[in-house]
């Protein structure tokens, strides 16, 4: 039996008894909990825990760890920073970063904190506004109601931001009111050999040995942030069986999607992906082969892409085992006949299913055209420049409610940051990106489609990518900063070939978006807000959603499990990393740990996993013991957990994680950098 038709067998028997769910904080299961832990999850506690805890709004979490503004979270989340950060001759990639004073903290240059304040239920609001439409009419109503709220929420604020989340893929509405910070400064990041040992072979897999850490600090008017909201440390760590709690700002999860969603994902978008990453690593691997500074400056890259591409190997294969796959069939077939045995429910529901399954049939018909002419930007940080100030100077005049959703007013700062980010861009590497997403785009779309003849000409991709990225003035920031202040006049009367590019492209890119927003997606929310409540109408609403890289708790228990016929002990320790050192890569310790051997603890926990339902997004969120203290740090999952989309097994599903002792020791006695220990200790 492979693994995948194991752990299904396990997931579909016992589902229900598992400590499963990425809980909203307003939805929080406490007497759940209370009834098998013993622990009374108290509405106070659960307020400290939210203000206590971050999102990086580039997609990872993180935790506030001091009253100074010290934030946690992953090396690999920070990743972008400390590369940016670095340049010819200080490699704090590889070679880590401490800054010994304040004054030597070094600003992130696109980098986005944010805290949530508040969350408010907004469904009612929505649903008079969008009762009784229909697709087209729907699907517009529903964005300009949700720029409205969120504009009425933020107001003329740049520090206070606003989403409106979709709950139940349409079933509830709630307002996210978050802190925005963008002062934020590097203070601690290891060497990467250390943040990633092991590298590719031991991602997704346990024992592991990674310190993938690192320390932040968020600015506000020059200074360290002063908070009361934060979480105190255990300089003991995790204990084995102990009750765990992880907040953090899960990506995305798919478990419930209807039948007709989860084969396009099994069928056209997942098949289509890992193709292009798998050669995508291939083009990354051999730029690597250029020369150091080539490599500095790419690994980030290469890691996410190797990173991305196991991880939907993992969904691909639960998508295809047969017993889980199914299930779902199951569970859906059965909640149909529930809905349509009926007359009420029937009449308000009872299509959505087949509405759902004719969207996307139609999807399937213009994926290839939506993702490479509107979704795309073909990997190249210039050409992004380049179709966002365009985008910008035809959507900022338009009244905030008419805008494309990331035009709102709520989402301008962030998007702002990012374009006259003032991060290095290397040609080199540009040109290779820019080669490989055209060439992709016409070799997907075809040589006699009309948008590859209209970007190329007669140019090869290569060519084509060299002609831009050498005539382009984009790198210089000033120049992005009198185009966007410039608005459409300045657009069109520039002659920098991306923007040139981007104006000729614009009127296709937007024609294929219209026609996938007003024919496909409209009906697709329609749908699910449908099927949503169908759900509500069966089960009632004490199931979680589906994950929004929004705020969610999960619990669990620090606990091993089962692995062909192998007991995993939940703990590694220091001795271990020393004992997996072989001195090649990816197993190479640095000469900071190989010097310092002597000085330290080797008994002192290094890894552990823990029964925790995390996923993507989770990277960086705390673990926390029942005083609100943190006990690790989440950076992965086990190999079991790739099929987490999808549902959860609490039998052989880990979260995998920094012990918090590790950070201690290794701060202490490898990096001095003993002001962080006291910093975390007070």
């Amino acid at each position: 039996m492979n693994f995948f038709v194991l752990f299904f067998s396990f997931f579909i028997a016992f589902l229900a008894a598992a400590d499963e769910g990425m809980w909203t904080f307003n939805h929080f299961p406490s007497e759940q909990v209370k009834a098998k832990y013993k622990f009374d999850v108290t509405k106070e506690w659960l307020d400290h825990a939210r203000l206590s805890s971050a999102r990086l709004a580039d997609g990872c979490s993180g935790s506030f760890v001091s009253s100074q503004g010290l934030v946690m979270t992953n090396h690999h989340c920070a990743h972008s920073c400390i590369e940016q950060l670095s340049k010819s001759g200080k490699d704090y990639v590889a070679d880590g970063f401490f800054a010994t004073n304040l004054k030597d903290e070094l600003k992130c240059p696109e980098l986005e904190i944010n805290k949530l304040v508040e969350i408010l239920d907004v469904t009612q609001r929505i649903r008079t506004k969008t009762v009784n439409l229909k697709g087209k009419e729907f699907n517009t109503q529903l964005k300009a109601v949700m720029s409205e709220i969120e504009k009425d929420c933020s107001g003329t604020s740049e520090t206070i931001r606003c989403d409106v989340v979709t709950l139940y893929h349409g079933g509830q509405y709630h307002l996210y009111k978050y802190q925005r910070y963008q002062d934020v400064r590097m203070v601690f990041a290891p060497e990467l050999s250390i943040a990633f040992f092991g590298g590719d072979p031991d991602n997704f897999n346990f024992p592991r040995y990674a310190l993938d850490t690192t320390f932040l600090r968020i600015y506000e008017q020059g200074k360290p942030l002063q908070t009361s909201d934060y979480f105190k440390w255990s300089m003991e760590g995790a204990i084995e069986n102990e009750l765990t709690f992880v907040t953090g700002h899960p990506g995305r999860t798919s478990r419930l999607l209807t039948i007709s969603e989860l084969e396009f994902v099994r069928d056209v978008r997942l098949v289509h992906e890992l193709i292009y990453r798998s050669e995508l690593r291939g083009m990354l691997t051999q730029f690597q082969q250029r020369g150091k500074e080539q490599k500095r400056y790419s690994t980030s890259e290469l890691f996410y892409t190797e990173n991305g591409i196991k991880a939907m190997k993992g969904q691909l294969l639960a998508l295809q085992d047969q017993s889980f796959f199914a299930s779902k069939i199951n569970d859906e077939k059965q909640l149909r006949q529930k809905i349509n045995a009926h007359p009420k429910w029937k009449k308000e529901y009872g299509s959505a299913w087949d509405d759902m399954a004719s969207a996307y049939k139609d999807l399937r018909n213009i994926y290839e055209a939506y993702r490479y002419m509107e979704r795309d930007r073909y990997r190249s940080t210039l050409f992004t420049i380049a179709k966002n100030l365009v985008r910008a100077a035809g959507e900022l005049p338009k009244p905030n409610e008419q805008r494309y959703r990331e035009f709102a007013e709520s989402g301008l700062p962030q998007f702002k940051q990012n374009l006259l980010s003032s991060a290095p861009i290397y040609d080199d590497l540009e040109i290779e990106n820019l080669t490989f997403g055209l060439t992709k785009m016409r070799e997907t779309l075809g040589p006699d489609h009309a948008y590859p003849k209209k970007l190329l000409g007669n140019k090869s991709p290569r060519e084509m990518a060299e002609y831009l990225i050498k005539g382009t003035k984009l790198k210089d920031v000033s120049v992005r900063q009198k185009l966007f202040d410039g608005g459409q006049k300045a657009i069109n009367e520039s002659k920098d070939p991306l923007i040139q590019l981007a104006l000729l492209l614009d009127p296709d890119t937007r024609a294929v978006r219209t026609k996938y927003e007003d024919d496909i997606e409209g009906r697709v929310k329609q749908a699910s807000e449908k099927i949503a409540q169908a759900m509500f109408a069966v089960y009632g609403s004490k199931r979680y959603p589906d994950a929004t890289f929004t705020l969610r708790m999960s619990y669990g228990q620090v606990k091993g499990y089962e692995q062909k016929g192998e007991f995993i002990k939940p703990f590694t320790n220091i001795a271990g990393a020393f004992n997996r050192h072989t001195g090649s890569e990816p197993f190479t310790l640095p000469k900071t740990w190989l010097n310092a051997k002597s000085k330290l603890d080797l008994n002192t926990k290094f890894n552990f996993v823990s029964t925790n339902d995390i996923i993507g997004g989770n990277s960086g969120s705390p673990v926390i013991n029942q005083k609100s203290e943190i006990v690790g740090l989440i950076f992965d999952g086990n190999i079991q957990s790739l099929g987490g989309d999808f549902g959860f097994d609490a039998r052989v599903n880990r979260a995998v994680s920094v012990d918090s002792s590790v950070i201690v020791e290794t701060l202490n006695k490898i990096y001095g950098a003993g002001r962080i220990v006291n910093e975390l200790g007070k």
